[in-house]
This record gives structure tokens, sequence and C-alpha cells, in this order.
């Protein structure tokens, strides 16, 4: 009795009517004597604890209830709308010029403070945890309850399952030049972290994602609490398909021919890009990397090209490098490639999460804007909310994507799995160049299905999406498939997951237009049948399309056309489907 007594008492003080609960009444944020700033989340008229930061900003000064409306030109939803209570919290004794502003939103919080560096969060009444160990380029695996030792570094976006199927994901927003990015440090017991930055500048917001499942798959939170559009004009940004010459060419972006293939490629696909990857600066002769571009430019395909940021990686690394430091250096080269004609670049070998990469990648996205061009961030930190900021940014690897099949074995066996998780996790927080859909293989096997690699590019968010394989794979598939390739967008009018789990499976929604595409992958090497509800879903059409595996290594896809939505589908080991819904 006196346990029930003492839980009735600590939920009573969570839900006082001083805290900040959100504007649709599910999530709540409280400073609790002895614990700190308790983040709780009510299911079937119940809270439960999801989050503690230990904090000694004990004093809710003021609240107000605010709103947030905007439009993307890619992502997940064209448009975007939330709201929050926005809360500043004060210590008792102290700076009166420090405080620490928490946004409780309808589907997550946010938190920091302008003199607040280090925080130490609390996520023990989890029952699982997805964590990635950190690294400059944000290129690790995501396991189920990774081992934790003390300091070791993890990266965002940390994702956390409690009972009753109620999930969180911690990341980072708000992040403007003058910062420095945070990670996770694990401390000496399990699920209890500190956060800092990587430097003596403050941090940005760290965020809270929680809800279903659905919830988190579905939020634009990173975005909603990051600046809005800085760019006085954002007509000129045109998400689409790219050809892609790395995966199957290391070093084939110095060569005219080999360039001249995949334009051919983006020719008969429709493909709007072509990517001119590294090396470039030291073309095959007797053609120069302008008579590449030219090429494209003349077949109606828009050029995208790479450059090393010449920060992180130096020493042995592929060029062209040092074109872009230096602000005079950077004009001179961006009005170049207007003139030629190229659309975006692709920028390399970032160096982490320190206030100098910051600093450097929004410099690059402001000046890139000036001159019509799209930016893709390689081997650089996970996207903080730049994409509403900076429009232009219109992709960002920091994934372990299909381009590891060119360098370790390792990917083999552990990619289905990993591309079941990345939806409900790196995936969560921006656009990410995973650059999906091999057929054939690369420096090493892929065992994943026909059916399960198309479905990578609808399940996977990325303004830009480059297709991995050789051109002669894709011109080589049925033409319903050439066909799908030709008209897949890139930009959604609305995002809905229908079922999955991390490691195991997923099915997600995506809408443009009047059109739905529906993507599930198995991430298990069993067979696997999965059932969805489609009832979120507006009203579906008749004209169906739908992409399956055969089972026959010969003649491995089974196309069906239909005038009833499948709901119900049995997957090969690491296999999968797309329905294409006119």
């Amino acid at each position: 009795m006196k346990k029930i007594i003492l839980s009735f008492i600590a939920i009573l003080s969570v839900i006082a009517t001083d805290a900040q609960t959100s504007p649709n009444g599910k999530i709540h944020a409280q400073y609790v004597d002895g614990q700190g700033l308790v983040v709780s989340y009510k299911q079937n008229g119940s809270w439960m604890e999801i989050m503690t930061l230990s904090s000694d900003y004990d004093r809710l000064s003021s609240t107000v209830k605010q709103k947030v409306e905007y439009d993307m030109p890619f992502g997940k939803k064209s448009h975007i709308k939330n709201a929050y209570k926005k809360g500043c919290y004060m210590k008792s004794h102290g700076d009166n010029k420090d405080f620490l502003i928490v946004n409780v939103y309808n589907d997550g919080v946010t938190f920091g403070g302008p003199k607040a560096r280090e925080y130490k969060v609390n996520f023990t009444a989890a029952k699982n945890n997805w964590l990635q160990k950190w690294s400059e380029a944000y290129e690790e695996f995501f396991p189920l309850n990774r081992e934790q030792k003390a300091n070791n570094r993890y990266a965002y976006p940390a994702l956390f399952e409690y009972k009753n199927k109620v999930f969180a994901l911690l990341t980072e927003s708000h992040m403007t030049a003058d910062m420095a990015a945070t990670s996770m440090y694990a401390t000496d017991s399990k699920d209890i972290f500190c956060l800092r930055p990587d430097g003596k500048e403050s941090s940005g917001s760290q965020t809270l994602i929680i809800g279903s499942l659905a919830d988190v798959v579905e939020s634009t939170l990173v975005l909603d609490n990051s600046e809005p559009c800085k760019l006085p004009d954002i007509s000129w940004i045109e998400p689409g398909v790219a050809s892609w010459v790395y995966w199957a060419y290391n070093h084939g972006s110095n060569d005219y021919n080999i360039i001249k293939k995949y334009t051919d490629m983006a020719v008969e696909l429709k493909l709007p890009y072509v990517l001119i990857d590294a090396e470039w600066d030291h073309f095959l002769a007797p053609y120069k990397v302008e008579d590449a571009i030219k090429y494209a430019v003349d077949h109606g395909v828009k050029p995208m090209i790479w450059y090393s940021s010449s920060i992180g990686w130096i020493n042995g690394a592929p060029g062209p490098m040092f074109r872009l430091n230096k602000p005079e250096d950077r004009e001179k080269e961006f009005a170049w490639l207007e003139s030629l004609g190229i659309k975006g670049i692709k920028i390399d070998f970032f160096s982490g999460d320190t206030n100098q990469n910051i600093k450097f990648m929004i410099e690059l996205l402001e000046d890139a804007a000036k001159h019509h061009l799209l930016v893709n961030f390689h081997g650089a930190t996970l996207p903080r909310g730049w994409q509403r900021t900076y429009p232009n940014l219109i992709s960002t690897e920091a994934v372990y994507g299909a381009e590891w099949y060119n360098n370790v074995p390792t990917f083999t066996k552990k990619a289905a799995m990993h591309n079941a998780t990345l939806p409900f996790t790196r995936n969560v927080v921006g656009s990410m160049d995973y650059t999906p859909c091999a057929f054939t293989d690369s420096q090493h096997l892929h065992i994943t299905t026909h059916a399960h690699e198309l479905a990578l590019t609808a399940l996977y968010e990325s303004g830009i999406q480059h297709l991995a394989d050789r051109p002669e794979s894709f011109l080589a598939q049925p033409q319903e498939v050439k066909n799908y390739l030709s008209e897949l967008p890139t930009a959604w009018d609305e995002t809905h997951l229908l079922c999955g789990y991390p490691g195991e499976s997923v099915v997600i929604a995506r809408r443009k237009g009047s059109t739905w595409y529906i993507a599930g992958i198995n991430g298990t090497d069993e067979n696997k049948n999965i059932t969805f509800n489609t009832e979120v879903l507006r009203k579906l059409g008749k004209n169906i399309t739908i992409f399956q595996d055969s089972g026959n290594a010969d003649s491995p896809w089974k196309i069906t056309k239909s005038t009833k939505v499948q709901s119900t589908f049995s997957l090969l080991p690491r296999g999968g489907f797309v329905m294409v819904v006119k």
C-alpha cells in the first residue's frame, strides 16, 4: 500500500497545473524535486515517464502557446503544422540571465539554453534501445541494446522503446553557425547519458520525439524546431532522381565515356540528374570535365558534381580539394559551375561535430544558394534542421549506406536488418542519401532481393535519390520497373508508417499528388507474413501495380496489375514489395 501511495503522489506531481503540457494533452514536462525535469507521455489515460533531465533549472517563470506552419519543397510532407507550449525555466538561486527554454510539442520536447552546455539525461524507464556508435561520418549500425560502457560515445538519433509500444527518439535541432553539435556519452549506469558539444561553443536544442512508432517516423519535429527558411526564392529547388557512377566505378568520374553512359541512362529512364563524383579534376585525355557536363546539359540532364570539403580527410584523399574553403575561391568556383549549367554539388569528407564543421557547412549552403546550387553533404554530421532554413540542402549522407558494398564485406549479411532499422532512426531526422537500389553486385555480394532493393527507393526519403546500380542492370529490367524509376517522386505530400518494428520489417506509404507508393521490406533471414491497415490513407485509386519477388533466381520479378489494394504480403527472407496506387 505504501508503494501505491508513493506512486500516486509521484503521478500527481508530474501532472501539476503549473507544468507544461502539449496542446494535444499527450506530452508533459515539469520540474520535480530530487529528480529534475521529468518528461512524461499520456497513454490510455495514464502517464508514463519517458526521460528525466538532471537540472537545477527549477522555476518555470513563463509559458506561452505557439504554432508553427510552413511548406517544404521536399521531405515527408509538403505542408507542415505543429503546436507547442514554450516554457522558460530559471534557477531559484543564481544568474538571472541563465535559463532553459523547454518547448513541449504535440509530438515531443525540445530543450536548450545559452549557458547550458552539458546535460545528463535518464532513459532507464525504457526497455530497449537502438544506439549508433559515434563516428565523424555517422556511418555505423543501430544494433538492438548495444552494450554501453562508461565514456563510450554514441551518435544521434538514439531510439528507445517503452512498455505498451511507446517510443522516443533523441536527436538535436536548431543548429546555428555559432554552435557545436552534441553527442551522447555513456555513464556507469545503463541508459543514463551525458550530452556534450564537441567544443567550447554552445549547442542546439536537444530534441525528443515521443509517441507510437508511427508518431516517430512521421514526425517533422527536427524541422519544426529549427529556423524558418532564409532563402528569398526557392522556386529553383527541384528534387529528383539521379544516376550515380561511384557504386559500380569507384574511379569512373574522370572518364568521359563512363559519365556519358550514366547520362544516357538518365535520358532513357527520364531521370532529371546525373552526378559526376570524385576525381574529375584529373579527367582522362583527350576530354575535359566540361565535355561531360556539356553532354549532359545538351541531352536535358542536370549535372551535379563532387568536391572535397578539405577539412576532414586530406592526405591521400581524392580531389578536387581546397576550392571551397576561402570565400573568394568559393565564389569563383560557384560562379563557374553556374555558368556551365551545374545544378548541384556533393561535398564530402567533413570532420565531425565541431563548430569549424557546422560554421563551414552553413557558409557553403548560403553561398551555394546565391548561384542556385543544390547541396548534398557526404561524410558529414547528422542533419539538424537545416533543410527548413536552407532548403537547397537537398540531402545528407550520415548513414551506413549502399556504397559500403564497395568497401567491406560486413554489409552483406547485415544490410537487410540495417535497412529495416533506418526508417525508425536515421531517416526520421532528415533526408538520407543512402544511394539505394542495386540488382547486381559491387565489390562485395548483396543478398537482399530485387523487390527489397526497389522498395528502398520509396521507403527512404531523400530530396535527391541516387540510384546505385549499373546502367546495363537498370536498362535490362522489365519495362514496368523502368517506368517505376522514371516516375519515382522524391518529394512527398504526406507519409504514413503502416506497420513494422526496427530491424524486423517496415511498411511505409507516401503520397505524391493522387498517387500512393506503399513500400515494405523484410529485415530478417526468414520468411515473414505482414499485414497492415490502409484506413489512415486517403481514398485509394484502382489502377495498381504490385512489384514482388518471384522466388525464381532466373526470373526474379513478380509484377501484377490489380484494382484492389493488397494489405497482406508473404515476404521472402530479405525480401520486399512495392505497390503503386494511382
